[in-house]
């Protein structure tokens, strides 16, 4: 049994919950959504979580997709290895195929192998530098 969004499992939790206690049984929010997440086949309520999240996720921006775009003025190309949030601010990690050195001064370096941020529908970081370009910019690799 599975539902179609978050937060229809949400409700169903809350109604449960309601339900119970006019039966006599308390049972915390936290109880009400892990027994939800069990009647759908999750082992607990951050398994059926992250299934929905992930299902919920636009097609063109989903866990393992390959992306490329643009980080603190850095090109890279990467994998999205970690996916969250709705798609008006869409929390995102990267594994980069190659270090990006995002410090623009030459005495010292800051590679990174990884990059995180959040991000718009439109792909890109409401963050900014202080010349106005977006920290982050996330557009789906060519196939």
């Amino acid at each position: 049994m599975t539902q179609s969004s978050l937060e229809a499992v949400k409700a169903q939790a809350k109604a449960l919950r309601q339900a119970l206690q006019a039966e006599g049984t308390t049972v915390s929010h936290a109880q009400s959504l892990e027994l939800v997440a069990r009647q759908h086949g999750a082992r607990d309520w951050n398994t059926l979580h992250a299934r929905l999240t992930r299902r919920n996720a636009p097609p063109d921006l989903a866990l393992r997709a390959r992306v490329t775009g643009h980080y603190l003025g850095q090109a890279y190309s990467g994998e999205i290895v970690a996916l969250a949030g709705p798609a008006t601010h869409r929390h995102v990690e990267i594994a980069l195929d190659r270090p990006i050195d995002t410090v623009r001064f030459g005495s010292f370096s800051n590679w990174r192998y990884r990059i995180r941020g959040t991000i718009g529908e439109d792909g890109r970081s409401s963050r900014k530098t202080s010349d106005g370009t977006p920290h982050l910019t996330v557009d789906r690799a060519p196939s």
